[in-house]
């Protein structure tokens, strides 16, 4: 470990992180006019952000910086690649790891890899179906579009809430705290495709003060204990693709999961590459 990893990651498991998310999801959530749009700006000028995509482009628009944060884009501005056996990206970001599921495991990070069945909070069945299948983890920065949208058309069949820690989501700590995918908490949402089975894990982090999905609405908070589960009848939900699945109050990661044989990534696609939403990053092969 670095010194930069040690200052950066060891007072993390120190820190109170649902509590801090608490106050921050208060900030974040105020609607003091002042005190938004002051915040508005220093994040728009620090980190860079893109406000002419946005289809309120006055911060006046947004009554807190939450508003402002999961802001929607402007018509057009995210296409989304046609063709049937198009896989597209879920969200604007960068691909921290990408690959085939080995022995069940995924790569973290140089020298770290996490088990899919405990991604999926401990169960064997649901990592089953993706047993040497194929994973993409994307990190959303504090400048993406926060919005997630569908990959590719599918039928919702499950969703969990899987209670953990809230450590950062960044590349410094991926490289260093072990299992981190698999001990924040998240939420997961199984989907029938033309792909078969595809999961997608909306990972929460340090300051993520909520996850939310079209469907359910906020699913974190509240903090609890024990893992949450709802089971979807067919046809309840279904969603095209490219439709808005979900989305963070805050930055983080969103981890795709797919079954053996049925896609293929982009030749070219890999750690480190930017991507859009609505870009093809797979094809079917079914």
């Amino acid at each position: 470990m670095t010194i930069k990893e040690i200052l950066t990651v060891l007072p993390q498991y120190l820190l109170p992180h649902h509590l801090l998310s608490s106050w921050m999801s208060k900030l974040t959530h105020c609607e003091n006019r002042v005190w938004k749009n002051l915040f508005i700006r220093v994040i728009t000028r620090v980190y860079g952000v893109n406000i002419q995509e946005a289809k309120y482009q006055d911060i006046e628009h947004y009554a807190s910086f939450n508003q402002f944060f999961t802001r929607e884009l402007k018509d057009g501005a995210r296409p989304i690649a046609a063709g049937a056996d198009a896989i597209v990206s879920p969200a604007d970001g960068v691909v921290s790891q990408i690959g085939a599921i080995s022995n069940g495991q995924i790569i973290q990070a140089k020298g770290h890899h996490y088990s899919v069945q405990e991604l999926l909070g401990d169960d064997a069945e649901a990592a089953q179906q993706f047993e040497n299948g194929q994973f993409a983890t994307i990190y959303l920065s504090p400048k993406d579009y926060h919005r997630l949208h569908m990959p590719l058309t599918g039928q919702l069949t499950q969703m969990l809430h899987i209670p953990g820690r809230l450590f950062s989501v960044n590349n410094t700590t991926a490289n260093a705290v072990p299992k981190l995918f698999a001990r924040n908490e998240r939420v997961v949402c199984y989907f029938d495709t033309v792909a078969g089975p595809m999961a997608l894990i909306l990972v929460g982090a340090i300051f993520v003060s909520s996850v939310e999905t079209q469907w359910h609405g906020v699913v974190t908070p509240p903090s609890v204990t024990k893992i949450r589960r709802w089971q979807y009848p067919p046809q309840a939900v279904q969603l095209e693709k490219g439709a808005e699945m979900g989305r963070f109050n805050m930055g983080s990661t969103i981890i795709v999961l797919f079954g053996k044989d049925n896609m293929a990534w982009q030749g070219g696609l890999t750690a480190g590459n930017p991507v859009k939403l609505g870009e093809m990053i797979a094809r079917c092969l079914r």
